[in-house]
């Protein structure tokens, strides 16, 4: 996200906004040109293998950038697809009997010992149990510590008001379900690349997935899954481009 941002107290808002614009749309062209390229050397090969869940569908669709809300039974899975790569999904859940147990960032990095999600790392709650497990995974190096967007700090950071976020995408889901923004914990984002540096600087970079790259999450107990598929234009977690993703509700056997 380097040269993204311009920072300091003697740049105006007009100017921050100017510069972040002008920056997202060059990025924007060479995003777009990288995933034809992407699309045309891997054709739908990973597709395919994304699309054999190897059970019964219960649900199958493909997400616009915005909210999206799930029940699953334990047992049941969870395949999110990027379809066209490097969308950040914004992912929470919760304890569909009490939804007060939910996703707890810190429990699950201490006890996976990994600030990146990757295949086998559990989803860990306020109470110390597994709400999911990650079985499959084709990517790695998903984030747990850059958080969502919000539309109050895309104003801070980029000067400009009014855009579209993650946190109004959580707060639209969990209304539904009887919940408000309290209850939006620090959250997982899977495909998208934060990595921490030895210094202990950090920063969003493009996201490493291709199209057709998933993971599938089971659920060992009843859950709520919360999600926003990531809005964002002015940094690279969607690859400066927000594009669907295709989610599937599926459970083994037929």
């Amino acid at each position: 996200m380097a040269g993204i941002v311009l920072e300091g107290d003697h740049v105006s808002i007009e100017e921050r906004a100017s510069h972040a614009q002008r920056i997202a749309a060059e990025k924007r062209a060479q995003s777009l040109k990288h995933a034809a390229e992407a699309k045309a050397r891997l054709g739908d090969k990973k597709l395919k293998a994304a699309l054999a869940v190897g059970g019964a569908i219960v649900s199958d669709e493909v997400v616009e950038p915005g909210p999206y809300a799930k029940k699953l039974a334990k047992g049941e899975h969870l395949r999110i697809i990027d379809l066209d790569g490097q969308q950040a999904v914004d992912f929470l859940c919760y304890d569909a009997a009490n939804p007060e147990n939910r996703y707890n960032a810190a429990n699950t990095l201490k006890l996976n010992r990994s600030i990146y999600v990757g295949k086998g790392f559990k989803l860990y709650s306020d109470w110390g149990e597994v709400l999911m497990t990650l079985v499959e995974d084709t990517v790695g190096f998903h984030d747990t510590i850059g958080g969502c967007c919000s539309t109050e700090v895309n104003e801070k950071r980029y000067g400009i008001k009014g855009t579209a976020s993650c946190r109004t995408n959580f707060t639209k889901a969990l209304a539904a379900h009887g919940m408000t923004p309290r209850d939006i914990p620090a959250n997982i984002n899977f495909f998208m690349y934060v990595p921490v540096r030895p210094d202990g600087s950090t920063e969003i970079e493009e996201g490493r997935s291709e199209p057709g790259d998933y993971v599938d999450l089971r659920a060992e107990k009843d859950v709520l899954v919360v999600i926003s598929n990531c809005p964002q234009l002015y940094n690279p977690c969607s690859g400066w481009n927000p594009t669907p993703v295709r989610i599937i509700q599926w459970r083994e056997g037929r």
